[in-house]
């Protein structure tokens, strides 16, 4: 009987390779929960769908995340609070955006927040081409040498650049909260504070009328694509990859925005369109998986095997 031995490269392949799988389904998750929202916002309008997805978050964090009230200091609390009001912005300038501007040139327009955030503080000459790259591909997507330009609403360029640096500004403060407020707490806290400053304009705004189950069924989806399962997954997700290849996997993130937008919004695309999607979508790839990582040390690679 022969004795079998344990390689952990191989175990450490399956659990990058089942990371990986898992975030490109999340990237699938959260573009089919907005192209979802992309047919229902027509029908409710964007602060209804936002706050319901939103709903639907709170919904399924809560129960499991509560906060402690005797642990929540201001000192602790106000980066989740910033948090919620950038949640709210971000969401809903995105969702807009869609409305006025289709998914796949919205998604497109949004992913130059992180980006930018990524390559802020390199000093490198290829970074530097790839945000000059990048630029040019959104110039070529709505510019005035667009083939498609008099059909670009100008109202929701603004919006998706509003959801661009709100996307930068979630990056930063996610990283802050998750030192401050353990596991989840920090985003249950965010969600509230995002829910609670929507709520009122979605009553406001809100026609019993256009309720039906398949509305209902429809931001049910948005809620549960987009926020809840993506969201709880992250976790799971970050403890197999590294943060630069969850990085490069979200940077297909237009892409799958682009395709989810013709399969479901009926959405057609130039060639130039196609091309400057795939030009933005490589910049941010090449440099993202360029950057050299910051070596380990021993602790953390052994904490690493325990995860």
């Amino acid at each position: 009987m022969q004795r079998q031995t344990h390689d952990p490269d191989a175990a450490l392949r399956r659990r990058r390779f089942t990371g990986a799988a898992t975030q490109l389904g999340t990237e699938v998750s959260i573009n089919f929960g907005s192209s979802l929202a992309g047919l229902v916002i027509p029908i409710v309008g964007s602060f209804v769908v936002v706050a319901a997805r939103q709903i639907v978050m709170v919904a399924a964090v809560l129960p499991f995340y509560r906060p402690k009230r005797a642990e929540l200091t201001w000192r602790r609390l106000w980066p989740a609070l910033a948090l919620g009001v950038v949640l709210a912005a971000m969401n809903l300038a995105f969702y807009e955006s869609v409305h006025l501007l289709g998914l796949g040139i919205a998604a497109t327009i949004e992913f130059l927040g992180p980006l930018a955030l990524a390559l802020a503080t390199s000093r490198r000459l290829l970074d530097v081409g790839c945000a000059l790259a990048a630029g040019a591909g959104v110039v070529l997507l709505i510019g005035p040498g667009s083939s498609d330009a008099a059909s670009i609403d100008p109202w929701g360029v603004v919006l998706a650049l509003t959801a661009a640096a709100s996307w930068a500004g979630y990056i930063v403060l996610t990283r802050r909260v998750a030192v401050g407020l353990p596991g989840l707490e920090g985003l249950t806290v965010a969600s509230i504070v995002s829910l609670a400053l929507l709520l009122p304009f979605a009553v406001a705004t809100f026609d019993p009328a256009v309720i039906d189950w398949r509305v209902v069924g429809l931001l049910l989806g948005v809620g549960v694509l987009s926020s809840a399962l993506p969201y709880s997954l992250d976790t799971f997700i970050l403890r197999r990859i590294t943060p630069r290849l969850y990085a490069i996997i979200t940077s297909f993130g237009p892409v799958i925005a682009a395709i989810f937008g013709w399969l479901v919004l009926s959405e057609t695309f130039t060639v130039l369109e196609v091309v400057a999607i795939a030009v933005v979508c490589g910049a941010a790839g090449t440099a993202i998986a360029t950057q050299r990582e910051r070596p380990k040390s021993d602790l953390e690679q052994t904490a690493e095997g325990f995860a």
